[in-house]
């Protein structure tokens, strides 16, 4: 049976009396709030696509004698997209990263309009709800309703839900992704930033009909002991048209009409955290971590580099039995500032986690490839005139298992079939020029976007066959060694700012986080257990795949095999940002 946890939670100790599940409690608790005479006012600030009806037939039993919704002062759909077109762009994957604060997508009469008519109520209970309700005031309390990224995609897919105030659930979802991406979420975490310390209770809303509330200071409490100790995000899995089968079989997951391609368990913009007060799990989307323990988590000076910002993910690809990648580049760090308003692009690279024999990787120019020669027939192949040569242009190298691949942006790149790769790059990750998919339509039976202007400009073509093999292909150098473990650099090449170390043991290693946050993997052996030497943290047992986060205020650690795993041999890749 595979061991991989597909629901890791971190325990959070003292604040269980602060926590309550489902509608019927919640209810009970804010009625312990409400003033029993006069007026009390209930803001509850929404992140988009929060279910309001929901939340607001769930607290019904409070019998509001008026519920305003802010969204009624908002801007109407054309006024909106006049202001965010500039944006989105016509491109159906890539806009620009938005300024927007959510102020500036409501009508300030209105909004006057609707806090006259709050204020006047003298008597019971009044609730404002909506993604901008915080813009009436505070009220007497104000609770903050969230949900993760993953969650939200989910409601874009089932057409449950389009975009704020865009009347748009059926558009297709890269548009509406997009949308969210460069625009909405940006909008949202600014106010959530500035307004979650503010808070009476935080809700939530991630499963439907099941809610969770809890104070905000049990909130903090749980955030500031989550970063004080190893923890892992909770991975989710996605259909793609060129998957496998290996994260099936290796982790265990539901079959399903499409195999899995992707794998998330190391995106804190894209993955959730379960926090677990005694009986009752708290979703909450793991960015939040970042923006309010930012310095614990990432180290001052990745801070001080990078802002409220996870600079690293570990994410899986699995063609084992599948098909190729798409070719692809990814945008220089000039390109994407210039174009896109991001400070720093996907620098990558794979570790071969599991390979069968006849596995490759695309990597870098061939040397006698012509530039114009092969733009030409990328654009003769995405016309439909031919299919494009790939092996005439691009390099081809065997992949084993434990192969380290560094990919600097600029280099086009892809893994083949019969792949599990592990992933290792830097975070924008939505910044991928496809130059050909090998002639296959999406999931969804449309081609998928293919971005051969951005490639051109992107593509560096002085990285060819022997500049690559000297400078991206396993590049392993031992530089460390103990009774038990050895410790090598793996890559990546110097013009990147992830460091990665790979480490062999059959008995304890010491770790220290010098002062940055650190992202692992267990890429060989069944099970390890990390430990603080000073008992700061409880064990904390990883498995095989699994990726695990080492905040910055850890300090030293150490990993050693587990009972189940002594005599074994195993091995755990860690990354870093070099200093």
């Amino acid at each position: 049976m595979p061991s991989y946890e597909k629901e890791p939670f971190i325990p959070i100790s003292g604040r269980d009396s602060e926590v309550w599940q489902g509608y019927s409690a919640i209810v009970r608790q804010l009625e312990g709030v409400i003033k029993p005479q006069g007026k009390t006012v209930i803001v509850i600030e929404c992140y988009p696509a929060v279910r309001i009806n929901e939340i607001l037939n769930g607290l019904q039993a409070l019998k509001p004698v008026r519920i305003i919704r802010s969204e009624d002062a908002a801007l109407d759909s054309q006024q909106l997209e006049a202001k965010l077109s500039r944006y989105l762009t016509d491109d159906r994957v890539f806009g620009y990263m938005a300024p927007f604060t959510i102020d500036e997508w409501y009508d300030a009469g209105k909004l006057a309009a609707l806090t006259k008519e709050m204020q006047e109520i003298r008597e019971g209970v009044v609730i404002a709800i909506g993604f901008g309700a915080s813009l009436l005031g505070a009220g007497d309390l104000l609770i903050y309703a969230d949900l993760a990224r993953w969650e939200i995609q989910q409601r874009y897919r089932s057409r449950e839900f389009g975009n704020w105030q865009a009347d748009n659930s059926n558009e297709e979802i890269l548009k509406k992704y997009k949308r969210g991406f460069f625009v909405e979420w940006r909008t949202a975490d600014r106010l959530k930033r500035g307004l979650l310390p503010q808070v009476h209770y935080y809700l939530d809303t991630n499963r439907k009909d099941d809610p969770a509330m809890l104070t905000k200071n049990a909130l903090l409490a749980g955030l500031g002991q989550a970063v004080n100790r190893p923890f892992r995000l909770v991975p989710y899995f996605d259909p793609g048209v060129w998957g496998g089968h290996w994260l099936e079989e290796k982790i265990g997951l539901e079959p399903k009409d499409h195999p899995y391609a992707w794998g998330f368990d190391g995106v804190p913009e894209e993955n959730s955290l379960y926090l677990q007060y005694g009986g009752t799990r708290v979703e909450i989307p793991s960015i939040n971590l970042v923006f309010f323990e930012p310095k614990a988590l990432l180290g001052e000076g990745v801070f001080a580099r990078f802002g409220a910002e996870f600079p690293i993910r570990f994410d899986f690809l699995d063609t084992m039995g599948g098909q190729p990648l798409s070719l692809q580049v990814h945008p220089l760090t000039d390109y994407i500032k210039d174009r896109f308003g991001m400070s720093y692009t996907q620098d990558e690279s794979y570790y071969i986690l599991d390979a069968d024999d006849d596995a490759v990787v695309y990597l870098g120019c061939k040397e006698e490839a012509d530039p114009e020669a092969m733009m030409r027939d990328l654009e003769r192949a995405q016309e439909g005139e031919i299919s494009f040569p790939a092996d005439r242009y691009v390099n081809i190298f065997p992949a084993r298992k434990h192969d380290h691949f560094s990919i600097p942006a600029g280099t086009v790149h892809c893994s083949g079939s019969n792949a599990m790769v592990l992933e290792i790059s830097a975070t924008p990750y939505i910044f991928t020029f496809k130059l050909w998919d090998w002639d296959r339509l999406g999931l969804d039976g449309k081609p998928r976007p293919v971005h051969l202007q951005h490639g051109r400009r992107n593509i560096e073509w002085d990285r060819r066959t022997d500049w690559v093999t000297r400078n991206l292909i396993n590049q392993a150098e031992q530089i460390a060694g103990g009774d038990g473990w050895t410790e090598e650099r793996t890559g990546l090449h110097g013009l990147q700012f992830i460091e990665t170390r790979r480490h062999w043991f059959t008995s304890k290693v010491d770790h220290y986080t010098n002062g940055g946050v650190q992202v692992l993997n267990l890429v060989e052996g069944e099970e390890a257990v990390v430990e603080s030497p000073t008992g700061a943290f409880p064990p904390f047992t990883v498995h095989y795949a699994e990726t695990f986060i080492i905040p910055a205020a850890v300090g030293h650690y150490s990993i050693r095999p587990s009972d189940r795993s002594q005599g074994k041999p195993l091995a755990t890749i860690k990354a870093y940002v070099r200093t």
